[in-house]
């Protein structure tokens, strides 16, 4: 099964650094790698001092960023490469070791490969002077509390829709085509995941949580609530109210 993984980046360079470097030391490398900028040119010359073999696509973007347009836009150019299981990584998420691995064995197993696929995700501490050690990470595997977290080499069906996220998930080509992609009404921070989400309980596409497939959030300051967002958020939520009939999309 052809897999690729895709990321969309805005102004996290070195977070983009130290994503590339743990794909780099996968047990399963990925096929493909797209990466697509969302109106930021330095991230080609991440890219190129890195030495990845990833394909960076420019998206012109302004402010709110298109975040939907851009997962949409990686998906089809890793399609039109071939790509048969796309694996969605936001920039911020260092991959754990057999986070492909992990999604690629659920994907080829019949009761699982129509599904939609979410890996665990661990909340990283600020790093160090020196970084990040990639190679502790996955001793230190500590599953974000509020999402199921199955035992490595485990699947675990899964009921709430509200728990995706698309931080680091995974989805056949088939199925990303059935569900049809990210709603591009979304623009900037919040909703478009959970809208992504309903789509696919719509569409009878099954949720799973997929043990071992860990991904490792880094650390960047945030506000809580994230009133730097607020004009976002009334935005996507009225559109998701339009779509849904609810207003509650992004109740963390």
């Amino acid at each position: 099964m052809k897999t690729a993984v895709i990321t969309i980046v805005h102004g996290r360079g070195t977070h983009l650094r130290r994503q590339l470097r743990g794909l780099a030391m996968s047990t399963v490398t990925a096929d493909i790698h797209i990466v697509v900028a969302l109106g930021d040119p330095a991230v080609a010359d991440v890219v190129a001092r890195e030495a990845a073999p990833a394909a960076v696509i420019n998206c012109p973007a302004d402010h709110p960023l298109p975040l939907a347009h851009g997962r949409n836009l990686g998906a089809a150019a890793a399609i039109q490469q071939g790509a048969e299981l796309l694996v969605f990584l936001d920039v911020d998420c260092i991959p754990g070791p057999r986070l492909i691995e992990r999604y690629h064995q659920v994907a080829v197993q019949p009761e699982h490969r129509d599904a939609l696929l979410c890996g665990t995700v661990t909340y990283l501490p600020p790093p160090g002077l020196l970084g990040y050690e990639l190679r502790d990470l996955q001793h230190r595997v500590s599953p974000h509390p509020a999402r199921p977290a199955p035992p490595s080499g485990t699947v675990a069906p899964g009921t709430d829709y509200s728990m995706f996220w698309s931080l680091a998930f995974a989805v056949s080509r088939t199925t990303w085509r059935r569900i049809g992609g990210f709603c591009e009404l979304y623009r900037g921070y919040g909703g478009e995941d959970t809208d992504f989400a309903y789509t696919a309980a719509s569409a009878a596409v099954p949720l799973r949580w997929v043990g071992g497939a860990d991904a490792f959030h880094q650390y960047h300051p945030v506000t809580d609530p994230p009133v730097q967002h607020l004009h976002d958020i009334v935005r996507n939520a009225a559109v998701f109210y339009q779509r849904w009939g609810w207003w509650r999309c992004m109740g963390g």
